[in-house]
Protein backbone atom coordinates (compact mmCIF):
# COMPACT_ATOMS: atom_id res chain seq x y z
CA UNK A 1 0.00 0.00 0.00
CA UNK A 2 2.87 2.37 0.84
CA UNK A 3 4.46 1.79 -2.58
CA UNK A 4 1.22 2.62 -4.38
CA UNK A 5 0.86 5.88 -2.40
CA UNK A 6 4.47 6.84 -3.14
CA UNK A 7 4.03 6.14 -6.85
CA UNK A 8 0.85 8.23 -6.85
CA UNK A 9 2.66 11.14 -5.17
CA UNK A 10 5.52 10.94 -7.70
CA UNK A 11 3.02 10.93 -10.55
CA UNK A 12 1.26 14.02 -9.15
CA UNK A 13 4.59 15.86 -8.86
CA UNK A 14 5.51 14.88 -12.45
CA UNK A 15 2.17 16.16 -13.77
CA UNK A 16 2.51 19.48 -11.90
CA UNK A 17 6.03 19.92 -13.27
CA UNK A 18 5.09 19.07 -16.86
CA UNK A 19 1.99 21.25 -17.12
CA UNK A 20 2.85 24.24 -14.90
CA UNK A 21 6.56 24.45 -14.13
CA UNK A 22 8.36 23.19 -17.26
CA UNK A 23 9.78 25.95 -19.48
CA UNK A 24 11.13 24.78 -22.85
CA UNK A 25 14.60 25.91 -23.87
CA UNK A 26 14.50 29.06 -25.99
CA UNK A 27 16.78 29.28 -29.05
CA UNK A 28 17.98 32.68 -30.26
CA UNK A 29 18.33 32.99 -34.04
CA UNK A 30 20.88 35.69 -34.94
CA UNK A 31 20.10 35.73 -38.67
CA UNK A 32 16.32 35.01 -38.49
CA UNK A 33 16.75 31.53 -39.94
CA UNK A 34 16.18 28.31 -38.04
CA UNK A 35 15.79 24.61 -38.76
CA UNK A 36 13.00 22.93 -36.83
CA UNK A 37 12.92 19.12 -36.54
CA UNK A 38 9.39 17.65 -36.65
CA UNK A 39 9.62 14.26 -34.96
CA UNK A 40 8.22 12.19 -32.08
CA UNK A 41 5.32 14.51 -31.26
CA UNK A 42 7.29 17.76 -30.96
CA UNK A 43 8.87 20.63 -32.84
CA UNK A 44 12.52 20.92 -31.81
CA UNK A 45 13.33 23.66 -31.00
CA UNK A 46 9.84 24.80 -30.10
CA UNK A 47 10.59 28.32 -28.76
CA UNK A 48 12.59 30.52 -31.12
CA UNK A 49 13.57 34.14 -30.53
CA UNK A 50 14.01 36.20 -33.71
CA UNK A 51 14.66 39.85 -34.54
CA UNK A 52 11.51 41.91 -35.05
CA UNK A 53 10.80 43.79 -38.31
CA UNK A 54 12.80 41.31 -40.43
CA UNK A 55 11.71 38.39 -42.59
CA UNK A 56 11.98 34.98 -40.93
CA UNK A 57 12.99 31.82 -42.79
CA UNK A 58 12.14 28.54 -41.09
CA UNK A 59 13.15 25.13 -42.41
CA UNK A 60 10.88 22.38 -41.12
CA UNK A 61 12.67 19.01 -41.34
CA UNK A 62 9.74 16.60 -41.20
CA UNK A 63 10.80 13.14 -40.05
CA UNK A 64 7.46 12.05 -38.54
CA UNK A 65 4.95 10.59 -41.02
CA UNK A 66 1.95 11.14 -38.72
CA UNK A 67 -0.96 12.88 -40.49
CA UNK A 68 -0.88 15.71 -37.95
CA UNK A 69 2.59 16.75 -39.15
CA UNK A 70 1.47 17.34 -42.74
CA UNK A 71 0.59 20.99 -42.07
CA UNK A 72 2.05 23.80 -39.99
CA UNK A 73 -0.24 26.70 -39.06
CA UNK A 74 0.67 30.20 -37.85
CA UNK A 75 -2.77 31.37 -36.58
CA UNK A 76 -1.86 35.00 -35.81
CA UNK A 77 -0.31 35.41 -39.28
CA UNK A 78 -3.08 33.53 -41.11
CA UNK A 79 -0.44 31.25 -42.68
CA UNK A 80 -0.88 27.53 -43.29
CA UNK A 81 1.74 25.49 -45.16
CA UNK A 82 1.85 21.82 -46.19
CA UNK A 83 4.97 19.91 -45.16
CA UNK A 84 6.33 17.09 -47.29
CA UNK A 85 8.69 14.55 -45.74
CA UNK A 86 12.18 16.04 -45.50
CA UNK A 87 13.10 19.72 -45.52
CA UNK A 88 10.50 22.44 -46.23
CA UNK A 89 11.41 26.15 -46.27
CA UNK A 90 8.84 28.69 -45.15
CA UNK A 91 9.50 32.43 -45.33
CA UNK A 92 7.37 34.61 -43.09
CA UNK A 93 6.93 38.36 -43.53
CA UNK A 94 8.64 40.83 -41.20
CA UNK A 95 7.15 40.29 -37.74
CA UNK A 96 6.24 43.05 -35.33
CA UNK A 97 7.48 42.57 -31.76
CA UNK A 98 5.37 39.93 -30.03
CA UNK A 99 4.73 36.21 -29.75
CA UNK A 100 3.48 34.09 -32.64
CA UNK A 101 2.31 30.51 -32.15
CA UNK A 102 2.84 27.75 -34.68
CA UNK A 103 1.21 24.33 -34.54
CA UNK A 104 -0.08 21.39 -36.50
CA UNK A 105 -3.71 21.59 -37.62
CA UNK A 106 -4.82 19.49 -34.61
CA UNK A 107 -2.76 21.55 -32.10
CA UNK A 108 -0.84 18.47 -30.95
CA UNK A 109 2.55 19.83 -32.06
CA UNK A 110 3.12 23.36 -30.74
CA UNK A 111 5.79 26.01 -30.90
CA UNK A 112 6.28 29.75 -30.51
CA UNK A 113 8.19 32.48 -32.33
CA UNK A 114 9.18 35.40 -30.14
CA UNK A 115 9.97 38.53 -32.14
CA UNK A 116 11.91 41.10 -30.13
Amino acid sequence: MLIINLLGAVLIVAIIYWFWLYKPKQIHSNDNTQTIIVDNGVYQPSHIKVAANKKVTLTFDRKDSAPCTETVVFPQLDVSESLAMGENKITLPALKAGEYDFQCQMKMYKGKLIAA
